[in-house]
C-alpha cells in the first residue's frame, strides 16, 4: 500500500466536506463559501484516525468570551495540523489549547464523522465506495 502524504491527505478532506459533514446545529448556515466552518471535530478525528497523536481543543472566543470550541491535531512536539483554522472570521479568535483523550465511543457527530471517514478513506483508495 501506497504510503499516505498529508497533502493528499488534506485534499481528500477538503473534498470531502460538505453541510451534511459539519455540526448539525449550524448546517443551515454552512456554505461553500467557507467550507471548514464547523468540520473541525470530524476532520480532527479523522486525522487521527490516519495519522495518530493527540487531540487538541481549544475555545473560540468572540469579544473575550467563549462561544465555541475548536479542535486540531498534534502529530508530534513540534508539529500540529490544523484544516480548519480558515474558518473563523477576524472577531474570532482560538484561546489555548489542551490535549483531550480521545473518546473510547464516538457519540456526538457520529453520523457525520462516519460520513467524512468514509469520503476520505475513499478519496485516499483505502476503503471501496460504500454500497
Amino acid at each position: 500500500m501506497t504510503p499516505l502524504l498529508l497533502i493528499d491527505i488534506e485534499r481528500a478532506v477538503r473534498d470531502s466536506w460538505s453541510a451534511e459533514t459539519c455540526t448539525p446545529e449550524f448546517r443551515s448556515q454552512w456554505t461553500a463559501d467557507n467550507p471548514a466552518r464547523d468540520q473541525c471535530g470530524v476532520t480532527a478525528m479523522v486525522l487521527n484516525d490516519l495519522l495518530g497523536g493527540e487531540l487538541i481543543r481549544g475555545e473560540v472566543h468572540v469579544a473575550g468570551e467563549r462561544v465555541d470550541y475548536h479542535w486540531w491535531n498534534r502529530l508530534g512536539p513540534d508539529l500540529e495540523v490544523d484544516l480548519t483554522r480558515e474558518q473563523f472570521g477576524p472577531h474570532e479568535t482560538v484561546v489555548g489549547g489542551t490535549v483531550v483523550p480521545r473518546p473510547p465511543e464516538i457519540r456526538r457527530l457520529r453520523e457525520e464523522y462516519e460520513l467524512l471517514r468514509g469520503r476520505v478513506l475513499e478519496r485516499l483508495g483505502r476503503q471501496p465506495a460504500a454500497s
